[in-house]
């Protein structure tokens, strides 16, 4: 794949790639199901070469040695996959390698043809998002467009996992914290849009795999396809800019609305909105200052407390910590 930032599911499929073409058969090894203490989501991905080296992880780091060792002597897997439960007590926690206990079940797959595995390669290269099911009866490997489906599904007949950036995010305005953010947000299999009319802000080097647009802010936001899983940021630290996307996006379903500046800009953004006619429950969905405080004054500090803020968000998770990036 050529781009220079790949998503955690791309690197275990670009390995599975190769190494079946140079060495054989290889494992792949999918999450389905987790109890207890497990450290790794449903959905995560291992792939195991013929002579037991890894690429991902399916628990952080403590069953991969075993299910490489069985995948060496052939134990692992079949012609069809294979489910395999590590069920894990107290007591057999050493022995078998989860910390405080815990379960695990995962779906085995053989592969010893790169075929399908570049098919799906080709799709994401193209950025497009791809469910890639796997029949457990027959083991055979299909692709479609999502039609709905959450991200990772699991039947009694099939496990359906969806491939490729299934979330977006809008940055308005270009420049460094625009760049590192969306650099990051890459590795997290984003659609990244930045959005900038200004042409004396257009970037000469352009990112790969993000779109860059010079249309005016309200109006990107506008052109949404899937609102209910977007993030806006406004980033310009000028109100003609951010007004106008906080303005769109406040009657927009995004899951996050982010704004970058001080506490002593914010509040006056929030005044020049409800001046506006938004009510004050409209003007709250905004987190401004955008970013969690994690001290962060360079660029791309202030890029990653922003993206673990919408992380928070996406994921569900309520944090207590002031949101301080931007000094604005």
């Amino acid at each position: 794949m050529s781009l220079s930032v790949v998503s955690d599911d791309v690197e275990v499929l670009q390995a599975a790639s190769g190494w079946v073409s140079e060495n054989g058969p290889v494992a792949l090894v999918t999450v389905l199901r987790t109890w207890g203490s497990s450290p790794r989501p449903p959905g995560s991905l291992l792939v195991i070469s013929a002579n037991g080296e890894c690429v991902g992880s399916v628990s952080g780091g403590c069953i991969e040695e075993t299910l490489a060792a069985r995948h060496r002597t052939g134990e692992l897997g079949a012609d069809t996959p294979t489910l395999v439960d590590f069920g894990v007590n107290s007591g057999e926690a050493a022995r078998l390698g989860l910390p405080c206990g815990g379960r695990l079940e995962l779906l085995v797959e053989l592969l010893d043809s790169p075929a399908s595995v570049n098919a799906l390669l080709a799709k994401l290269e193209q950025r497009q998002l791809v469910a890639r099911r796997v029949c457990l009866t027959t083991g055979e490997v299909s692709l479609h467009s999502p039609n709905g489906e959450v991200e990772f599904n699991v039947t009694d007949s099939d496990v359906i996992k969806v491939f490729g950036p299934a979330w977006q995010l809008l940055l308005i305005s270009d420049g460094q914290i625009a760049r590192h953010m969306a650099m990051m947000a890459l590795a997290l299999d984003y659609r990244i849009t930045i959005c900038d009319p200004r042409r004396e802000f257009v970037d000469p080097d352009p990112l790969e795999g993000v779109h860059y647009s010079n249309r005016m802010p309200d109006d990107e936001v506008a052109e949404l396809s899937d609102a209910q899983r977007t993030a806006i940021v406004t980033l310009a630290h000028d109100p003609r800019q951010d007004d106008l996307a906080l303005s769109a996006a406040l009657e927009s379903q995004a899951f996050y609305i982010g704004a970058l500046g001080s506490s002593r800009t914010s509040a006056t953004r929030r005044e020049r909105l409800a001046q506006l006619g938004y009510s004050a429950e409209q003007i709250a969905r905004i987190h401004g200052p955008a970013g969690l405080n994690i001290g962060s004054r360079k660029p791309g500090e202030i890029a990653l407390s922003i993206l673990a803020g919408i992380t928070a968000v996406r994921n569900g998770v309520s944090t207590d910590v002031t949101p301080a990036a931007g000094r604005a």
